[in-house]
C-alpha cells in the first residue's frame, strides 16, 4: 500500500522596491520550492510548495527578509495528499 503524505501548494505576492526588483526575482527563483510565475511593477507572483503549512511560513519569511522586499504576502494554500512511491 503506498505511503501518503500532505502536500501544500501556496501562491504569495511579493511586492519589491521597484528598482529592486529584478534581483528580488532572481533570488526568489532560486529558493527550493518556489516558482516565480509572474511580475508588474514591482509585484511578483509566486507559486511555493512544500511539505507543511509550517515550511510554507518559513519560507514567506526568507522572501519577506531578502533585500529590497517591501512585502510577503499569502494570497491562496492548498493542501492535497501525495502518494510517495518508490520506497
Amino acid at each position: 500500500m503506498p505511503e501518503l503524505r500532505m502536500r501544500h501548494i501556496s501562491s504569495a505576492v511579493v511586492t519589491t522596491l521597484p528598482h529592486k526588483a529584478d534581483s528580488v526575482a532572481v533570488l526568489l527563483a532560486a529558493m527550493e520550492g518556489v516558482e516565480v510565475r509572474a511580475r508588474h511593477q514591482g509585484k511578483i507572483v509566486v507559486v511555493i510548495e512544500g511539505d507543511s503549512t509550517g515550511a510554507m511560513g518559513d519560507c514567506l519569511t526568507r522572501m519577506a527578509l531578502l533585500d529590497g522586499v517591501v512585502a510577503a504576502n499569502m494570497v491562496f494554500e492548498h493542501i492535497e495528499e501525495a502518494e510517495v512511491t518508490g520506497q
